[in-house]
């Protein structure tokens, strides 16, 4: 992965359901352009090429990655020059919270092609009608995942010592904004996004590339409910409080839950370093906060093996379920894109990807 080039998620298959978190990273951005159109593989191949071509010229490029398909671009943004560009259809929420002056969409669909595929309507129409039941069925079995991840967490808030959880938060802050000052003169930038998402090969994330260049990384280790969501949000607090630009990862899983927090500035982030987004220090600069051995009763986890290891199983069972249903939902996606490719016009696929680097040159 390019240097210049940060990775990550703005929506994500959640026990909430489709989760967005768009807008918030496109609301400062003057030019953003909405691209819509039935292929979801025709909007990424444009948006690629468009990268491929500024990347060497940008000194950053933000890459969102589709969550249905994280090796595809579902949009980028380019802020050293005010622009984006994002693929617009549901089941995205874009511009709901903000619209700016510059925004326009760019509706791909043809007229020739939508004729051709007329004659497909009803195989597409079936197709669709699976795909949104692979996708209910999804998140049915993640929201059974969270409620069984809640008897999970409580076992281990029943075992904490909460002077001690808030003692090492006290603390950590104290690390993290020892050298800092607070910033007064302008009103801060909170991004949010997701590190991860659950996809239909499971769960990916850009933990390496989202924290690459940090001085500092806190790898925040324990078990469900010790308390790692809730000190990111103190971290969040005391950042805003200070007044500065804060990257907020939510939780790809239950995005009600926070899975890190950034502040480039100060060069570090502190993150949930747990499953499915293990990771261990590596380099100089990183170190372990772990809330099990800091907070939780000593043989906690030997105490209630019996019941943490049928809940785990249980919670297990789900998480497969959903993944299972993401991947269906893909291979029907995938004949849906074969069927439009056999529609859709490349020559005019191609004249509106140069019209756009024309127009949007660096």
């Amino acid at each position: 992965m390019s240097g210049n080039i940060l990775h990550y998620f703005a929506g994500g298959n959640t026990a909430k359901g489709f989760y967005s978190l768009y807008d918030s990273n496109l609301a400062n951005v003057e030019r953003v352009l909405l691209l819509t159109g039935k292929s979801q593989n025709e909007k990424s191949a444009i948006m690629e090429q468009l990268v491929n071509k500024w990347k060497d010229q940008a000194s950053l490029i933000e890459i969102i990655h589709r969550a249905n398909h994280p090796d595809q671009v579902e949009g980028f943004i380019i802020r050293e020059e005010g622009f984006a560009m994002i693929d617009a259809d549901p089941p995205r929420i874009i511009g709901e919270e903000c619209v700016g002056p510059q925004w326009e969409t760019i509706d791909l669909e043809q007229e020739e092609s939508t004729v051709k595929l007329e004659e497909n309507k009803e195989i597409i129409d079936s197709l669709h009608g699976k795909i949104s039941e692979h996708y209910a069925k999804t998140y049915a079995a993640y929201e059974k995942a969270l409620r069984i991840h809640d008897d999970w967490e409580d076992i281990y808030i029943g075992k904490m010592d909460f002077t001690k959880a808030n003692q090492v938060t006290k603390d950590l802050l104290t690390t993290l904004f020892q050298d800092a000052k607070n910033i007064t003169t302008k009103k801060p930038t909170i991004l949010r996004r997701f590190l991860g998402a659950a996809t239909p090969v499971g769960a990916v994330d850009f933990v390496d590339n989202i924290t690459a260049g940090l001085q500092k990384r806190y790898f925040l280790k324990g078990r469900a409910g010790t308390g790692k969501s809730t000190l990111l949000k103190k971290v969040v607090a005391e950042a805003e409080k200070r007044g500065y630009d804060i990257e907020i990862y939510h939780c790809g899983f239950d995005p009600e839950s926070l899975d890190m927090v950034l502040i480039r500035e100060l060069g570090w982030a502190v993150f949930d370093s747990t499953a499915p987004h293990e990771y261990f220090p590596d380099r100089l600069g990183d170190s372990i906060i772990d809330m099990y051995e800091l907070a939780i009763t000593p043989g906690t986890d030997e105490a209630f093996a019996e019941e943490i290891a049928h809940i785990e199983g249980k919670y297990r069972e789900q998480m497969q379920r959903g993944k299972q249903h993401l991947a269906e939902a893909k291979e029907l996606q995938d004949q849906l894109e074969d069927l439009y490719a056999k529609c859709i016009d490349r020559s005019r696929s191609n004249n509106i990807y140069h019209e756009l680097e024309q127009t949007l040159s660096l």
